[in-house]
């Protein structure tokens, strides 16, 4: 018997679609005969929610985001409106629901908060059968995060461990496994020499996230002004018109040598290659450059979860912050001026990184699923699809195993 493991995340930005892929990886990995689907819940809501928890949120980062700021903090409390978010929810979710039920999984594994409500239903109503968990895939762990019928949630640090403990969740039932992220960067990380370049000239990362949004422009024109040599790689993800403007406007630059590209799958190969990274700390992007060792220079954090990442890495000594950006030049030109400080904020973020995030999520929960079966055990019965009434009628979790 091969166990059926589900992994649920939604294109509400890209963090969550990445933590997904990785996981998918980590499990095949960890056991091939394993049957693993990876689904975006986003493709299977309704346009209203898809509208919502994709293009509202893509449009509030850059036009408002001090309002994504308020929200944000505003919905920060446990449990609040909990049955009205559940009820738009679950009525907007039904071929999602349907989709979980046909594939009868063994494991769920949940990158965002959507989906894992979803599955706390159909766990409530014994319509699955599965150990369900939860991987936050920021530093901290937002009230949305929280849920019914949720057997272990995985979190970057300590302290979050810790803030969901005083909440009520079991320590045993939490585990700090640090962001899953693609298994390429654990083999990067485990080649990092000693900090400090391994080029003569220092290279800087400028990302722009999987959607290519945020002043990626102004960015490069502020490293332009840098007086000493330096790399500058910047990924523009989605964003190939972004890309090829930079190349074609800073072909003779000076003392900048630029290379920007558009989305790509070898992310690792090229913070491999650098020695720091500019720009948003996102939950993704922060434990990948963590991996790498990289020195992070914040600018211009969206108020919400990644104001919340940057403390973290100012309080670990990964980073330095550039709240203004006309002086962006003036801080890396005295940071690249001391290579004492660059060498100690690289290591420190070899420190905090955990590269094998996604390999340790998936071992645990496949064995504790091969401690509960045996190979001899019988097929379980897929259960029918809800209706609408039935499915409404389990709008709230009836048991609560884990909060």
């Amino acid at each position: 018997m091969q166990p059926r493991i589900l992994i649920l995340s939604a294109s509400s930005g890209n963090g969550h679609i990445k933590a997904g892929e990785a996981l998918a990886k980590a499990f095949s990995q960890a056991q091939p005969e394993a049957i693993v689907q990876h689904i975006d819940a986003l493709t299977l809501v309704s346009p209203a929610m898809r509208n919502v928890y994709s293009r509202a949120y893509i449009k509030m980062v850059n036009q408002a985001p001090s309002v994504l700021g308020w929200l944000y903090n505003h919905l920060d409390e446990p449990y609040k409106d909990e049955r009205r978010r559940l009820l738009l929810n679950r009525i907007n979710s039904l071929p999602l629901t349907k989709k979980i039920v046909q594939f009868n999984p063994d494991i769920v594994v949940c990158t965002h908060f959507l989906p894992a409500d979803i599955v706390s239903m159909l766990l409530a109503s014994k319509r699955i059968h599965a150990n369900h968990a939860v991987v936050i895939t920021d530093l901290d762990a937002h009230a949305m995060w929280l849920g019914r019928n949720i057997d272990r949630y995985f979190v970057a640090l300590p302290e979050t461990e810790e803030y969901l403990a005083t909440l009520g969740v079991p320590r045993e039932h939490i585990t700090v496994s640090g962001i899953p992220i693609d298994p390429a960067f654990a083999i990067v990380a485990s080649q990092l020499g000693t900090a400090g370049s391994s080029t003569k000239v220092p290279t800087i990362l400028v990302s722009a996230g999987g959607l290519g949004v945020g002043p990626v422009e102004e960015l490069i024109e502020q490293l332009n002004k840098i007086n000493t040599p330096i790399e500058v790689i910047a990924l523009c993800g989605k964003n190939t018109d972004l890309a090829t403007r930079l190349n074609v406007k800073y072909a003779n630059a000076g003392n900048m040598q630029l290379h920007a590209t558009g989305y790509i799958n070898n992310v690792h190969e090229y913070m491999a290659r650098a020695d720091m990274i500019i720009g948003k700390p996102g939950g993704l992007t922060t434990a990948e450059a963590l991996a790498c060792g990289l020195a992070f220079i914040i600018v211009n954090p969206i108020p919400g979860q990644e104001e919340r990442n940057a403390t973290h890495l100012l309080e670990n000594g990964v980073a330095i912050r550039c709240n203004n950006m006309n002086t962006i030049a003036y801080k890396l030109q005295k940071l690249l001026s001391d290579d004492a400080r660059l060498a100690t904020l690289k290591n420190n973020a070899r420190t905090m990184a955990r590269p094998q995030a996604a390999r340790d999520v998936a071992t645990q929960l496949l064995k504790q699923w091969s401690a509960v079966n045996r190979t001899d055990s019988p097929a379980r019965p897929i259960e029918p699809a809800p209706t609408r009434r039935g499915y409404l009628r389990h709008l709230l979790p009836s048991a609560n195993r884990a909060v």
